[in-house]
């Protein structure tokens, strides 16, 4: 079986965060025909078309690893209803400038995490508006809405409860198959 790489998007940039956990425990609950590359996005510089001339670096850099992954698998906590700015600020980057949309075509999911009851449920939303835009193909069943994440794990990092444990196996297998059904050829 082909061995998929994917990129692993982590919208909080807080050193505890509960959507790196989340992330983590996902690549630990992956099948074995996908590979993991964790993208820094907390060093972008934020989009101004003024720099698509000359653009940052940080940029360049970004959307090349975004175009040599099959698929993407994003992480969100949920500020305010809606994505950080900081993974906003990725979406618009790696899309840009208009005609060089590095998302285009690639098979996606989105995971929110939340400490609340209503799971992120705004931002993953709001996300899955902004990667159908830049035309990604984002996996719609099963939806991952992780809520009550401050009970989730112990004081390690690890995962501890079972039937998170088990959804999150759920989903990536159903990701792989994703993955497999729309990758580029």
């Amino acid at each position: 079986m082909k061995k998929y790489k994917i990129a692993v998007i982590v919208g909080s940039l807080r050193k505890e965060s509960y959507n790196l956990k989340t992330a983590k425990a996902l690549m630990a609950n992956a099948p074995e025909s996908l590979s993991f590359e964790m993208m820094d996005i907390a060093h972008l510089p934020m989009f101004n078309e003024d720099l698509e001339a000359t653009p940052p670096k940080e940029w360049v850099k970004f959307k090349e690893q975004i175009e040599a992954v099959d698929g993407v698998l994003f992480l969100t906590p949920e500020y305010n209803r809606s994505v950080p700015a900081v993974l906003k600020n990725a979406v618009d980057v790696a899309s840009r400038p208009y005609g060089q949309n590095s998302w285009d075509g690639k098979p996606a999911a989105i995971v929110s995490v939340s400490i609340g009851a209503i799971s992120g449920f705004g931002a993953n939303h709001h996300l899955r508006q902004s990667l159908v835009f830049v035309n990604m193909k984002t996996m719609a069943q099963p939806e991952a809405y992780i809520g009550g994440a401050g009970a989730l794990f112990d004081d390690n990092g690890k995962l501890i409860n079972d039937s998170t444990k088990d959804f999150l196996s759920l989903f990536m297998k159903a990701f792989e198959e994703w993955i497999h059904s729309n990758v580029q050829k």
